[in-house]
């Protein structure tokens, strides 16, 4: 899938300029897309708190214009950035790439930057989460792009542009842009693209890529590259996969297999520990996603964390938290870097959440695990060419979704019609808890490719040591099916709401839906969404609540009920003692008391919330800002709102 991260390090002509930083406001803004460059997604403020946080209103809101006019696969779009707030601006991007720059206190436009990507090309995602900043700390305030906007394209670009005005930043690679197509291996027109902020360190830009799933074995390759963040000028690359057949040999690889296969792109957002001077890699699968007989064997940095030397991309350290990837279980999440006190004393730790509802977490310095980290047994394959990994590893931190297998008697319905049609639906598949491989019958994905836990990722308290996560819990369904019997069951209308890949290069293709009631709902009983608080401290779940109600996803006269919803999109926390999110199919922000999980708020929105909210102090008030667009895959309105939330002034 996706991924965008930056670095800085003076190198070349750049060398003997001073480092550049990330931003010059003071603590309680909202620099980068995660909050901080290590993604705790919190806003050291309590003007709004507890006590107050029924009075918010809206304080005001803006309109991007983008509703996907001409734009191929307009069904897709979504609107999940995160804005972030520098030298006095508030910084976002739509879905389609372009840039906007808008006063934090009214919410008016100061600039526009449109990228004019090909609105005809059908792009395998459609979305852009957000920008990052950079400031010339050698620079006078006001010089022509000592303050740089960046972001990667959906046609995969990466675009420097003057904080103050929006234009492109001339001395920039190609006036203004680097074109990452440039070196990669060809593939078909909008499956290589940048869906995720970069991040900085010093004064190097690092992206990485969102590449389109299952399309067959020989996809683009998951290199990760640095950039001058002045010149443009590229410094280093690190490749997942083995580009030589000792390396392939030396890290368990076939040297052919690992020539052809692709992907295990980092798609994500990554991290970056300024003062270690690492920046923290989620990996995706190699390619394909559901059958990995063409790639043998555990497949070393795909479905990893990897931390890499932010000055030269040397590998540092890394874990593999999924072997040999048959689920589509990429690392999703961005690495979130906190300081855990254990044992009597504080370790520098990275947490990593996953599709598999699991939290891993590490010494940052060492990749030793804070929690232990055992390898489990797994059910085995029935696959003709395909070979599993015996085990997988599970850590000791609590796991956020149920890992039992989806049985017969786990049916849920709304009458006796629907529960007795899932209950036959469950008895006809494969079904034997987490890991239970793809086959031909038919394998219950439990928990399904979405999550778990998704590129919303996690927010941190460290006061309280909690991690807050938001959890999808909506298995899924996943066919192979013979190349010979491929393109027949693709074009028959026995599978209206499947979604078919062709895993090209391998004996199968493949098929995968929701595990669903004739009436269209998930066939296990809610929640299908939760969110939840962990706390390090107890290692132990402190609270779990569901997430979002019915509304938006029945007609008006139906009750709406708090079943706990699928969402997508992530939290945020703020020393007010509230976490804030989106995220559900209802429109709704929400603000939980991050003591007990109750929820103490929840402010109406135009359209769908799939983003992460964001917080900052303007002119003294307290605002909360969310992107509410809405979410093309999972159905929910579409929109076009920026929308802003404050107390009565």
């Amino acid at each position: 899938m996706q991924a965008g991260v930056l670095l800085g390090l003076a190198i070349c002509s750049a060398s003997a300029a001073p480092p550049g930083r990330q931003s010059d406001d003071d603590e309680s803004q909202w620099g980068s897309y995660g909050g901080d460059p290590g993604g705790n997604r919190h806003a050291p403020l309590q003007q709004i708190n507890r006590q107050n946080v029924r009075q918010l209103e809206i304080a005001w809101t803006y309109r991007t214009g983008e509703l996907g006019a001409d734009f191929a696969r307009a069904e897709n779009l979504t609107f999940e950035a995160t804005p972030i707030l520098v030298r006095g601006s508030l910084y976002l991007s739509t879905a389609t790439n372009i840039v906007i720059a808008l006063d934090p206190v009214t919410g008016q436009q100061r600039w526009r930057y449109d990228p004019r990507i090909d609105r005809t090309r059908r792009y395998s995602e459609a979305t852009s989460r957000g920008v990052s900043s950079w400031i010339d700390a050698a620079a006078e305030p006001t010089a022509a792009c000592a303050h740089r906007i960046l972001m990667g394209t959906l046609d995969a670009r990466l675009i420097a542009l003057d904080g103050r005005t929006g234009r492109p930043c001339r001395d920039f690679g190609n006036g203004g842009k680097v074109d990452l197509n440039e070196g990669v291996r060809a593939g078909s027109a909008g499956n290589y693209l940048v869906t995720s902020p970069p991040a900085i360190y010093r004064n190097i830009a690092i992206v990485g890529s969102a590449i389109g799933d299952n399309g067959g074995v020989e996809l683009q390759r998951g290199i990760v590259r640095a950039f001058d963040v002045r010149s443009g000028k590229q410094l280093w690359s690190w490749d997942p996969i083995p580009t030589s057949s000792e390396e392939a040999t030396r890290r368990g690889w076939q040297p052919q297999s690992a020539q052809r296969t692709g992907a295990a792109n980092a798609w994500s957002v990554l991290s970056v520990d300024a003062g270690r001077g690492l920046v923290f890699v989620p990996t995706g699968s190699a390619s394909p996603d559901y059958y990995g007989g063409e790639r043998k064997g555990d497949n070393n940095y795909a479905n990893s964390l990897v931390a890499l030397h932010a000055e030269t991309g040397a590998i540092a350290w890394h874990r593999q938290l999924v072997h040999h990837d048959l689920w589509d279980y990429d690392v999703p999440a961005q690495p979130m870097l906190i300081d855990i006190e254990r044992d009597n004393k504080s370790i520098p730790a990275v947490v990593q959440a996953t599709k598999t509802g699991m939290l891993f977490v590490f010494d940052r310095e060492t990749g030793e695990p804070v929690f232990e980290v055992v390898e489990r047994p797994v059910p085995q394959t029935d696959v003709a060419g395909e070979t599993i990994s015996p085990t997988q590893p599970f850590p000791a931190t609590p796991a956020l979704v149920s890992h039992a297998a989806v049985t017969p008697q786990d049916a849920w319905g709304l009458t006796f019609y629907d529960r007795g049609k899932c209950r036959d639906l469950i008895s006809h598949y494969r079904s034997e808890g987490i890991f239970t491989p793809p086959s031909l019958q038919g394998t219950i994905e439990s928990p399904g490719f979405a999550g778990g836990v998704n590129w919303g990722s996690t927010a941190f308290d460290s006061e309280r040591q909690l991690v807050i996560a938001a959890v999808n819990h909506i298995p899924m369904v996943v066919t192979l099916i013979p190349r010979e019997q491929f393109d027949a069951a693709r074009r028959s209308d026995a599978w209206p709401d499947s979604d078919f890949a062709a895993q090209t290069g391998t004996p199968y293709g493949v098929r995968r839906e929701l595990l669903a009631s004739p009436f269209g709902l998930p066939c296990t009983a809610p929640p299908w969404g939760t969110l939840a608080a962990i706390d390090l401290r107890r290692n132990a779940i402190r609270w779990q609540v569901m997430l979002g109600s019915t509304r938006d996803m029945t007609p008006w006269f139906v009750p709406a009920p708090t079943l706990g919803m699928p969402n997508m999109g992530g939290p945020m926390v703020t020393d007010g003692g509230l976490a804030f999110i989106g995220a559900a199919t209802d429109n709704y922000l929400r603000a939980f008391d991050i003591e007990t999980g109750r929820e103490l708020w929840k402010g109406r929105l135009p359209a769908g919330g799939q983003a992460t909210p964001m917080s900052y102090e303007a002119n003294g008030r307290q605002f909360v800002v969310i992107a509410a667009g809405g979410h093309g895959k999972l159905g929910t309105k579409r929109g076009d709102h920026v929308v802003a939330f404050a107390l009565p002034e």
